[in-house]
């Protein structure tokens, strides 16, 4: 079965809680907070895999999570971090957000191995939150959520030469004659269900060549198995169209050629403008007095595309056409194409509209306690230790209306703010 796509919902791991402990020993009645740092969450990770050709890996289970962080223990003991989760795919796949479809990594060129979703962090113990008012703190930091997102796969070949044309005219018979792949060869249409890969080596160079999968009138707009074998061509450099030269099956390849251009410019126009060549196949089977080599020639070598006529099945005139490729590889430009990152996971993180509350402390109206799981998460993704998370922090209350809703429940200067162990002194 075609295996170029699947949809998988990924989970990092959630990071351990921060432990509420506090220190009993013998002689030490009221011993101070103890309570261990929760682990951190695993992550989820891409990784190129060379042995891997196909995403059917990925047809059969559809969730993968990474490992979550243990909680802290006592006597300051951190909780284990969880594992990371490493999903090895072929060179080629490129990851999108399933539902915006916008591009999350490209899994290609010096791109071998990519954190998709970061493990939570763990949560602090109370040990940390003693202060010279609260000896005894019973709140300890929960562990940062853990990420899940449902994103798709999408193997993208990347072949310098893409071999294209309609079913049974003979690219997989050539494939298999100037490279090592072996592709499976019958007489029907749509043998070919999966992009076979090829190296071919010459005199002047070598290249990799893509027998893209045959294309049918209707492809670009997903007649048959259109979209899923159009893909594969973007990455190529130069595109080979194969035609049937003898008409053995009484198709026109002139036709052939126009229509097939048609479908890659209704697909992506900068694909279409790609250089070209024509390998007219089938030479062996031609009878009659017409040359239809010569009527190709007529027709689009005044175009600037070569044509060369070829014989899959006896090797005759396929030297000429590997040279003629790799004189046209030689004047393209190499860099190939990588489709840059779209989509951030941790910006929609904190999006989400949870709910808040602010009350007056009971034991002294100066206090301000806001409590919500807006906040807890808020201060479970955000290190107030440094300046930056510090200022990130203070735009989230902003953006988000709390300090607004202070002020209007009465919050003056020099009031204190409380969040879950967090004490803040308010000023304007």
């Amino acid at each position: 079965m075609f295996a170029d796509r699947a949809k998988i919902m990924i989970r990092s791991g959630k990071g351990g809680d921060g432990h509420v402990s506090f220190r009993r020993e013998l002689y030490v009645p009221n011993g101070g907070p103890d309570g261990g740092d929760g682990g951190r969450g695993g992550d989820v990770i891409f990784e190129v895999d060379e042995g891997q050709n196909t995403l059917g890996d990925y047809r059969h289970k559809r969730k993968y999570k990474a490992q979550d962080g243990e909680e802290g223990g006592k006597r300051r003991c951190h909780g284990a971090d969880g594992k990371d989760i490493v999903l090895k795919v072929p060179e080629g796949t490129v990851i999108m957000d399933a539902e915006s479809r916008k591009v999350i990594a490209d899994m290609s060129g010096e791109n071998r191995r990519q954190i998709v979703l970061k493990g939570g962090r763990g949560g602090k113990g109370n040990q940390h939150y003693a202060t010279a008012t609260m000896q005894v703190p019973k709140y300890a930091q929960p562990g940062q959520p853990a990420q899940e997102l449902e994103v798709l796969l999408e193997l993208k070949v990347i072949a310098d030469v893409g071999l294209v044309g309609f079913p049974n005219v003979g690219k997989s018979t050539f494939l298999s004659r100037v490279t090592n792949a072996q592709p499976k060869i019958a007489n029907y249409h749509f043998t070919t269900l999966s992009p076979n890969l090829g190296v071919v080596d010459t005199e002047n160079g070598g290249f990799v060549i893509a027998d893209i999968p045959g294309l049918i009138e209707g492809a670009s707009e997903g007649v048959g198995l259109g979209h899923e074998f159009l893909r594969h061509i973007e990455r190529t450099r130069v595109l080979v169209h194969i035609v049937d030269a003898a008409s053995t099956e009484g198709r026109d390849p002139i036709d052939d050629i126009y229509k097939i251009n048609k479908e890659l410019e209704a697909y992506n126009p900068e694909i279409a403008a790609r250089p070209q060549l024509i390998a007219a196949n089938k030479i062996d089977c031609i009878y009659g007095e017409e040359d239809p080599v010569a009527l190709l020639k007529a027709e689009f070598e005044p175009k600037g595309i070569q044509v060369y006529p070829i014989s899959a099945a006896t090797g005759q005139g396929i030297r000429e056409l590997l040279f003629g490729v790799k004189e046209l590889l030689d004047k393209c430009p190499a860099e190939r194409v990588v489709f840059e990152q779209e989509f951030f996971p941790e910006d929609v993180l904190i999006t989400e509209n949870l709910p808040y509350t602010i009350t007056k402390a009971e034991n002294d109206p100066h206090i301000f306690v806001v409590e919500g799981p807006k906040i807890e998460k808020m201060l479970g993704y955000t290190n107030l230790d440094s300046e930056k998370g510090f200022a990130f922090f203070q735009r989230f209350l902003k953006d988000g209306g709390i300090l607004d809703e202070l002020e209007n429940a009465g919050i003056q200067e020099g009031d204190t703010v409380r969040m879950y162990g967090f004490d803040f002194d308010y000023y304007k």
